[in-house]
């Protein structure tokens, strides 16, 4: 029996990583911030089949993964997993209600994005937003209807890339400032014409994740993984984390979706992180350090 790594969990505001083996289920292991992190790549990287109500059937192939993929699904799985998604709009009569946010990552990255009422702020603590609020809630077609308006009307988009959101976390202002550029938004957002008359708006509320994120005491992020490989191991302590990201104290950035697909096991004593790894560039557009070996 082979337990895998499926990503970065997060439940109740707090992180954990998540395992997944075939007969036997799925299960999770408590992330804490300040503890030792280490952990080594065994065998090779495998398809995690497609996960839908909260089940997971496994890939019929037990495809193999590309280690720089961000998503642990072969081709196949990845087009039936994307057949009834929200997220692909292969399921607009979903009649769940819904709710449209507002997720500030940095100064100027801000996205407008739509999630089930009933997940709460999963989806938020899930892409690493940083401050957030919600904007209104209603039918599912609505809240993409709401999107559409403030991409056209504002200019804000419905996607940022992890890339910036971990660059622009090394240099955040203080939670007031942020909360601010929230806030400034929400009230344009709800002045504009053409609001969904199904969408309830909703009153300005802005959140902060600085806390369960651990970003108080973010180290300087330097370098970050490019991929797992086989028998590459991560040795470090873990200081923070947000969306797919672990911060290690040293600097070093791991995106949880390149371990997921992976059988992870505890690295032999005396180890260090041997990964690729790429100098993270910051928004001023310095960066320390080469591509190599960590």
């Amino acid at each position: 029996m082979t337990w895998r790594c499926t990503g970065i969990r997060w439940s109740s505001g707090h992180p954990a990583i998540g395992w997944y083996a075939e007969g036997r289920g799925e299960r999770s292991s408590p992330l804490g911030y300040g503890r030792p992190l280490a952990f080594a790549a065994r065998g090779e990287r495998s398809c995690l089949g497609v996960r839908r109500a909260g089940k997971r059937t496994p890939c019929p192939t037990a495809a193999r993964v590309p280690g720089r993929a961000t998503s642990a699904q072969c081709p196949e799985c990845a087009r039936l997993d994307r057949s009834f998604s929200v997220a692909a709009d292969t399921n607009a009569a979903d009649p769940r209600p819904y709710r449209v946010y507002l997720a500030w990552f940095g100064p100027g990255l801000v996205k407008v994005g739509i999630t089930a009422e009933e997940r709460g702020p999963a989806r938020l603590l899930e892409q690493g937003a940083v401050t957030w609020a919600w904007l209104g809630r209603g039918p599912l077609m609505a809240g993409r209807r709401t999107e559409e308006l403030l991409r056209a009307a504002l200019g804000v988009p419905d996607r940022i890339p992890y890339a910036r959101k971990r660059a622009a976390r090394a240099v955040l202002p203080g939670p007031a400032d942020r909360s601010r550029e929230v806030a400034a938004l929400h009230g344009r957002a709800l002045a504009l014409p053409g609001w969904p008359s199904s969408l309830e708006p909703l009153a300005c509320e802005v959140n902060d994740h600085a806390g369960p994120f651990g970003l108080t005491a973010l180290p300087a992020p330097v370098r970050v993984a490019t991929e797992m490989v086989p028998d590459g191991a991560v040795v470090g302590r873990l200081a923070a984390a947000a969306g797919p990201d672990l911060h290690l104290a040293d600097g070093l950035v791991v995106d949880t979706r390149l371990l997921a697909g992976w059988e992870l096991v505890a690295p032999a004593a005396g180890r260090t992180t041997e990964v690729p790894t790429a100098a993270l560039v910051l928004p001023s557009g310095t960066a320390d350090g080469q591509d190599g070996l960590f």
